[in-house]
């Protein structure tokens, strides 16, 4: 899911730069919609290894009595 969103990202953005004219702010939407769709499915994906991860920073940060 995530790489073909990717690929689709990829796909969009090289068809955006060959165009001769500008894009429309209906494309530059599209995009941002990708882009917070790809974020969103990582973050979904990633989401128990940044919880360990911050939860180990915290652990180090906190003063032992």
């Amino acid at each position: 899911m995530l790489l073909d969103l990717l690929i689709r990202l990829h796909v969009q953005l090289q068809l955006l730069f060959q165009r001769k004219e500008g894009a429309t702010a209906i494309e530059y939407l599209i995009l941002v919609a990708i882009v917070a769709l790809v974020i969103l499915a990582a973050g979904t994906t990633l989401k128990p290894q940044i919880t360990a991860f911050f939860t180990k920073i915290t652990t180090a940060i906190t003063p032992t009595p």
